[in-house]
């Protein structure tokens, strides 16, 4: 025998130390499974538009798509079914104008849908986006003066429309704009108009990511000038991410939240080391629209793909997934194998 073959035969008789024996079969892998995903870690995102019967595809989000109000209750009776105990509302008003006067109008579009969601399904969850890109007639997340989107004044507003979302009935205010001082702000304007215990989840580490493109075309919010890059963060910067994680918290966050999530999982990771409270990352539409297109040219297993990357984000450290694969990921985890994936 060869040294070198005497050698790699006295290790093999060494061995103890044998990681598969846990991986034999199906039962043992259940068993020592690290991470655990169930339905009760999803939350579904949805558009809402105004009119009546409107169920309008969305051209870069294959299976997801614009709702009027009563068409977007039918939707959420069917995730209510299915388990997952939250959605997130995302409105698009007719009119636009630069003060986003719809964000906040007692009668938009979101206000109605939370009070139509509620009368119907009052123990799920409806949480609210509160940004003013889809009510600017510019696309901007802020009051816009001479090209430059201006802080302090979009204060006024965003508390404005986080107030007008309780009012409706909203269970969770979720802003997303990435103004400075915003969280601050929007809980002081709840606990004075009687919301103290309405939480806020707040998208703390929002990267100005390519990833939002799909989401752009579905909201109807592409900013008209220039990009975001002024108030979402530069997607380098990881350390600046637990910075703004850190004031969120200290302005009053119940919930914090990284976005995107695949792209940035080290940031979510490092946050979860950190935070005690509940964390949030959101599988946006560009995320979401590369998977589907994969799958759906033949090019990925679309039941294992999109599951992995779920248990991807859960693994990573986030108790909630903002995801639009969440009803097809609630019919597997409960065994439905039948029925067709939405984006296939």
């Amino acid at each position: 025998m060869k040294p070198g073959n005497a050698l790699l035969a006295q290790v093999r008789e060494d061995v103890q130390n044998r990681t598969r024996r846990t991986r034999e079969t199906a039962a043992m892998r259940r068993m020592v499974r690290e991470t655990r995903l169930s339905a009760d870690n999803l939350v579904y995102p949805m558009f809402v538009v105004e009119g009546g019967g409107v169920k309008q595809e969305i051209s870069s989000m294959p299976g997801q798509h614009q709702l009027s109000v009563d068409r977007l209750v039918e939707e959420c009776r069917e995730v209510a079914a299915l388990r997952i105990p939250g959605v997130i509302l995302f409105g698009i008003p007719q009119h636009k104008d630069d003060a986003a006067s719809e964000a906040y109008a007692g009668k938009g579009v979101v206000q109605e849908a939370v009070r139509a969601v509620k009368d119907a399904l009052p123990e799920l969850c409806v949480i609210t986006d509160v940004c003013l890109c889809e009510y600017m007639d510019h696309g901007h997340c802020g009051v816009v003066e001479e090209g430059r989107i201006l802080n302090d004044p979009t204060l006024d507003l965003l508390e404005r429309t986080a107030v007008s979302h309780a009012q409706a009935g909203a269970d969770m205010i979720a802003p997303s704009d990435m103004m400075d001082g915003r969280v601050g702000a929007i809980r002081r304007a709840l606990d004075r108009a009687g919301f103290a215990q309405t939480p806020v989840m707040a998208y703390s580490a929002k990267f100005a990511s390519a990833f939002y493109g799909p989401f752009r075309v579905a909201a109807e919010s592409a900013p008209a000038f220039g990009d975001r890059s002024s108030y979402q963060m530069d997607p380098a910067n990881g350390r600046e991410a637990q910075r703004e994680i850190d004031f969120d918290i200290a302005e009053g966050a119940d919930i914090v939240m990284v976005k995107p999530a695949l792209v940035y999982l080290d940031v979510l990771a490092r946050a979860r080391d950190r935070v005690n409270l509940p964390m949030a990352a959101y599988n946006v539409s560009g995320e979401f629209a590369m998977l589907a297109a994969a799958c759906r040219n033949g090019w990925l297993d679309p039941e294992r793909a999109f599951m992995e990357v779920l248990t991807a984000i859960r693994r990573a450290g986030a108790d909630l997934i903002l995801t639009y694969f969440a009803k097809d990921a609630a019919r597997r985890l409960q065994g439905d194998a039948k029925t067709p994936l939405s984006f296939m």
